[in-house]
């Protein structure tokens, strides 16, 4: 089967999750966007033709299926390549990790547009200042310090997340945390000491050979200052 994958043509984004899953799966998928400039996500977004359409971008065709939201997409990924727990219950977990960093993500997004997506950064960059200050301060060492405390429990080990094996609830903690190190260089450098194992799952993913050549290929869009992912040095405090 050949994926379809749709989402913003440019930017990292949400995206990136489900890209870094089919990479590691080595699973033949096109990323419609960046050759069409996005118009037939378009189409699908207004319902062109569809019964059951997505609310918002990324989504993937599989087949007869379309299947919207990251967490979703990489449920059904994970089964089908390897890269989910075989039993029900470990399958469960994963998706509970997955979903806690949906989250974490959104807490990212709003450190620079606290108010509202519709408005420039320009508009609202008093309110990011004071927003971004309490994420560095409480929600950033909160989050990551709840994965460190998962790798710690794990009872076969430190290196995954989940029964010492990748899953792609790893590949989406490396991405999290490579894009932390791009949007808040100087709060991440005064963690790493805390979060070691966590550190330790980005740099073990990084070095997976599928995932090596990928983020050394054009394929990899770099991070840029339109991604949920932006690098402001007064937000860094």
């Amino acid at each position: 089967m050949r994926y379809e994958l749709f989402y913003w043509p440019g930017i990292q984004g949400r995206g990136e999750f489900v890209r870094l899953a089919l990479e590691e799966a080595a699973a033949d998928y096109v990323d419609v966007a960046r050759k069409d400039d996005g118009a037939a996500l378009m189409r699908l977004l207004d319902g062109d033709k569809v019964d059951r359409p997505p609310f918002a971008p990324p989504f993937l065709r599989a087949g007869k299926l379309l299947i919207g939201q990251t967490a979703n997409i990489l449920l059904y990924l994970g089964r089908r390549h390897g890269l989910a727990p075989a039993s029900e219950a470990g399958r469960i977990w994963t998706h509970q990790l997955q979903l806690t960093m949906s989250d974490f993500l959104v807490e990212i997004h709003d450190t620079h547009h606290p108010i509202s997506g519709s408005l420039y950064y320009q508009e609202q960059q008093p309110e990011a200042r004071r927003r971004a200050a309490d994420f560095r301060k409480t929600r950033l060492p909160k989050f990551l310090g709840y994965f460190e405390r998962v790798l710690e429990r794990n009872a076969s080990g430190d290196r995954y997340l989940f029964g010492g094996r990748l899953t792609y609830a790893d590949l989406s903690l490396f991405q999290l945390i490579d894009g932390l190190r791009y949007a808040f260089p100087q709060a991440m450098k005064r963690l790493a000491k805390r979060h070691p194992k966590s550190i330790g799952v980005h740099d073990r993913v990084a070095n997976r050979q599928r995932i090596a050549a990928y983020l050394s290929s054009e394929r990899r869009i770099p991070f840029n200052q339109s991604g949920i992912f932006r690098c402001y040095r007064e937000l860094d405090g």
